[in-house]
């Protein structure tokens, strides 16, 4: 499946709303990577497929200083933060590649840019961007990478 450009949000509940969508079409070993700006959108999307993969928002924290958080749901999700990492060995400090491998849940990634190498090859990559003249929509283009980066794609795409 080639990028699909366009998708537009209008709103933050939309946002989330994409989230649960995806959230509910994951399965253990997929992987979802987030690429965008500060105030992209990245947080508000997070927390939908969160949502969707049945993790009580409560749960639900930023994992910028932790690197990664579980969280339990109708399947494990591993949410990572690589802001804060600039290079293959810190993330691997982290035990990341380790979780990666065991593939025992769905991996949801926020700044994978930030790491070469953080981004299997079978993945979908949502790259989020804010409206340079409205506050509140969000566009996002979905880079699918695989056959099952492509079926999350066309999930969210609805």
């Amino acid at each position: 499946m080639e990028a699909v450009t366009g998708l537009r949000s209008g709103s933050a509940a939309e946002t989330a709303a994409w989230g649960r969508r995806l959230g509910q079409a994951l399965r253990p070993g997929d992987f979802v990577a987030l690429v965008g700006e500060l105030g992209a959108g990245k947080t508000c999307l997070s927390r939908g497929v969160a949502e969707g993969a049945g993790v009580p928002l409560e749960d639900v924290s930023s994992p910028t200083f932790a690197i990664i958080q579980a969280y339990a749901g109708r399947l494990r999700l591993y949410h990572a933060d690589l802001y804060r990492l600039t290079d293959a060995d810190a993330l691997y400090a982290t035990g990341y590649f380790d979780l990666l491998a065991g593939a025992d849940g769905a991996f949801l990634v926020e700044w994978a840019e930030q790491v070469p190498g953080a981004i299997p090859a079978d993945a979908l990559v949502i790259r989020l961007r804010a409206d340079a003249e409205e506050d509140a929509v969000r566009w996002a283009v979905l880079e699918p990478r695989g056959a099952r980066g492509a079926e999350l794609a066309r999930a969210l795409a609805g």
